[in-house]
């Protein structure tokens, strides 16, 4: 049985990347850790910024990364176990690794990172894209 895009229409074209991109992200769905995504207040006139704000409770900085690649923001989080045995009665904060990937659109900057009561913080923004218009000359050929 074969999958029926939503990009198929024939009015668009060279979106097999952003498809493929969809998928992934569809496929990666975990809820650890829980996330936020908010529009941050700016002067009419200035570009659109975002932030992501992560709960990463329990993790130092030096236990997570954040890197950009291509169009992808990747964080990872790995806690190293500490070297001293311990014993417990009930283990309910589990010291577990995550990923958590987001697509950025075009254009959008990654302006930094900060740590700051169990919460991860990063700024983005997306400057106002140059319009581009171009004329296309036809060329006739008897």
């Amino acid at each position: 049985m074969s999958r029926i895009s939503s990009l198929s229409s024939p009015f668009l074209l060279g979106f097999d990347e952003v498809e493929r991109t969809l998928d992934r992200v569809a496929k990666s769905a975990d809820g650890y850790p829980p996330y936020n995504v908010e529009r941050i207040d700016a002067a009419p006139d200035a570009p659109l910024r975002l932030r992501i704000t992560l709960a990463v409770a329990g993790f130092g900085p030096d236990e997570l990364e954040v890197a950009l690649e291509e169009k992808e923001l990747t964080i990872r989080g790995r806690q190293a176990e500490d070297g001293e045995p311990r014993i417990f009665l009930h283990r309910g904060i589990a010291a577990r690794q995550f990923q958590r990937t987001f697509v950025l659109a075009e254009g959008m900057n990654v302006l930094g990172a900060e740590l700051r009561n169990g919460l991860l913080s990063i700024d983005l923004v997306r400057p106002e894209p140059t319009r581009l218009a171009k004329r296309i000359d036809i060329v006739s050929r008897s």
